[in-house]
């Protein structure tokens, strides 16, 4: 009997375990770096540990320290969550040769499984379907492929190949980051697919010899090869799906599995599918699978790994019940490549949650987060901030559901991928199932901002007014005169912002009772910074309901549109009924700075340069690859804006960056 448990993981997925953790009585135990010293499940543990560093290297991927950890808070079980070592056949065979027990599939499953090559052909003596798979690039002839790393998953060291030229660069790129993330360089190609759509099924072992399923899963929305949305049960042919489920219990008894397991395929439009990997752990996307069941899987894993049997209620694969839709809500901005994003979140809150990291009993919202008010995103760790989930009768009373929850959230702070998430499941394609692996490549308008940019002047106008209305709550005299006022109206007051499109600046004055008398703002400027928008043709007809520091009220052209407005020093989050923006309130009398040089590239975030592909004074042209940056656990190429000549390469192969720091200079021509 489990008694104390480590998880040997963090964020959302360590809370997730306490949670179950807590409703059975079994205490728990948190292993944290220094950057993680003050996540939210650090707090929640009943007992932590500090693994001295910040990198995964230093901390979440040392056996020893986490095995030292349980060893020094007396636990009797490891949880390895996913990701860092849950598919380490090393770690799990250290954790029982420890004496603790192993929350997870044996050793030799999880080594079978984490070879993908081996799996492959080991799967496909058990009848599993397989692509044509290569492990050498000078055998290939037939394109497109896809290059994937052996030894792990999430979609890193994965790259699409279409023509032989590119295929050197792809494969040592796949190779890097592989290394990098997994402590593997290993890679082979297969055969790429074209409109394949990614399901899965989850499976379940336990000692008694039985592999049960627990339903499909459809996961084709992704970015980079990581998953963004799923959906449980998904929509399938009914012979279809029962091929999956007897294809994967086939995969788990040919390796005599035990625990959690998820094995993946690849479904072609002709409706054939091939296997892709098994993952030998919990998965991201579990919850849309206990919302359809009313199982937990966390709870199974406890019993399967106390040698109890699976219970009956889960070896039904028949028992999916309901709709259930899960978002992965991100620090990164889609619209820059799907750049990372740093910083302090200052206000995290989803309307209408029914439950956070646990099941529902009717319609409604999940919420499996990893970040509180006041969390620390930094540049160590996967930017996955949070799991919204939705349940729902149907799929599209789920979809209505989860996307008015996410347009109405309240993410202040750091730039997340909120918006095109909302617009992906209010598409047609994405409600009539229209989907697969390449849906984000061929739909660029789930790119753009919820708010139109003809809602921007109100928005700025709403945060000036929430603005002069703090400020004068603060006065300490003649806090009854409306902001501004003068005795015979002179000029305007002015505040100037700079916004998601470049700067704005609003105008506006108050009469003596606080009615907004006139307002009128700069158009924003365009993506470039440099040509203005042109102003609307017939400027609505705005006047002042009510304006407090959190909350402006405006009548527009005879309706009444509500403004939730949250400042944190300089910065002004706007959530309004059209969508959200922050804007950063400008001083009037701006501090000098260093003028960068033109054409001067700099980091986004902080990071490593990996490798750099030009030299000083070699003419390049836009678009070129410059040099590599490496953060958040990807790489990210850094592009020439324009056609020119490398001036300047302040920074060498393998030197770190902060936020800001050149990186490379291009001369325009």
């Amino acid at each position: 009997m489990i008694t104390r448990l480590l998880v040997a993981n963090r964020g959302e997925i360590a809370r997730r375990i306490f949670a179950t953790c807590r409703a059975l009585g079994v205490e728990t135990v948190a292993v944290h770096s220094d950057a993680d010293a003050d996540a939210p499940y650090v707090a929640e543990a009943d007992h932590a540990v500090r693994l001295p560093g910040n990198t995964p290297a230093e901390t979440y991927l040392r056996i020893d320290l986490i095995l030292d950890a349980a060893r020094r808070t007396g636990a009797d079980a490891v949880h390895p969550g996913y990701g860092f070592l849950a598919e380490n056949a090393a770690f799990a065979t250290a954790v029982t040769d420890a004496g603790l027990t192993w929350v997870g599939p044996p050793a030799k499953a999880i080594a079978a499984m984490g070879d993908k090559v081996a799996a492959k052909a080991l799967l496909a003596e058990a009848g599993v379907p397989m692509l044509p798979t290569w492990t050498d690039a000078d055998e290939i002839t037939d394109f497109p492929v896809l290059v994937k790393a052996s030894a792990g998953g999430g979609g890193r060291g994965m790259r699409i190949v279409r023509d032989a030229a590119a295929l050197t660069e792809a494969v040592a790129s796949a190779r890097r980051e592989a290394a990098a993330a997994f402590g593997d360089g290993t890679v082979f190609v297969e055969r790429y697919v074209e409109r394949g759509r990614h399901v899965e099924v989850q499976i379940f072992g336990d000692t008694h010899g039985t592999v049960a399923v627990q339903g499909v899963r459809e996961c084709s929305i992704q970015r980079r090869h990581q998953k963004l949305v799923e959906e449980a049960p998904g929509v399938l042919p009914p012979e279809v799906r029962t091929a999956l489920h007897e294809a994967a219990v086939a995969a788990g008894r040919a390796v005599d599995y035990v625990g959690a397991g998820t094995v993946e395929f690849l479904l072609a439009p002709t409706g054939e599918f091939f296997f892709l990997e098994m993952n030998t752990r919990l998965q991201v996307e579990h919850p849309v699978t206990e919302l359809c069941t009313g199982l937990d899987l966390v709870r199974l894993q406890l019993m399967v790994a106390e040698g109890q049997p699976l219970p009956e209620n889960a070896t039904d694969p028949h028992r999916m019940r309901g709709y259930a839709i899960e978002v992965r809500l991100c620090a990164e901005d889609p619209a820059q490549g799907w750049r990372p994003a740093t910083g302090t979140v200052h206000r995290f809150a989803v309307p209408g949650v029914a439950r956070e990291f646990g099941n529902l009993r009717a319609i409604g919202l999940r919420l499996d987060s990893g970040v509180v008010d006041g969390s620390t995103v930094g540049v160590h760790y996967d930017s996955m901030l949070a799991k919204v989930i939705a349940w729902g009768q149907t799929r599209a009373e789920a979809i209505r559901l989860l996307a008015n929850a996410l347009s109405r959230a309240e993410l202040h702070g750091v730039t997340t991928n909120r918006d095109l998430l909302v617009r992906v499941l209010r598409s047609p394609e994405f409600g009539a199932v229209e989907i697969d692996t390449g849906f984000l490549d061929r739909h660029e308008e789930v790119f753009a901002p919820l708010l139109p940019a003809d809602q921007l002047p109100l928005v700025a106008l709403a945060a000036a007014l929430a603005t002069a209305a703090a400020r004068r709550a603060d006065t300490p005299v003649l806090a009854g005169l409306p902001s501004g006022w003068r005795n015979v109206p002179a000029f305007p007051q002015v505040t100037r912002y700079a916004g998601p499109d470049g700067g704005i600046e609003v105008r506006y004055r108050l009469d003596r009772v606080g009615a907004l008398a006139d307002w009128s703002t700069d158009p924003p400027a365009s993506h470039d910074g440099t040509t203005p928008a042109e102003p609307a043709d017939s400027p609505p007809t705005v006047s002042l309901v009510s304006a407090a520091p959190d909350r402006v009220v405006l009548d527009v052209d005879g309706v009444r549109r509500a403004y939730r407005v949250h400042r944190v020093s300089s910065e002004v989050f706007v959530d309004g009924p059209d969508g959200a923006a922050s804007l950063a309130e400008l001083p009037r009398f701006p501090e000098p700075t260093a003028e960068l040089a033109a054409g001067s590239l700099v980091a986004p975030l902080p990071g490593a340069v990996t490798r750099v592909h030009v030299e000083v004074g070699q003419r390049v042209a836009a678009g070129d690859l410059l040099l590599t940056l490496e953060a958040m656990k990807l790489e990210h190429p850094v592009l020439a804006p324009a056609d020119g000549v490398v001036a300047e390469l302040p920074v060498p192969a393998g030197g770190q960056v902060d936020t800001g720091a050149v990186l490379a200079v291009v001369d325009p021509e």
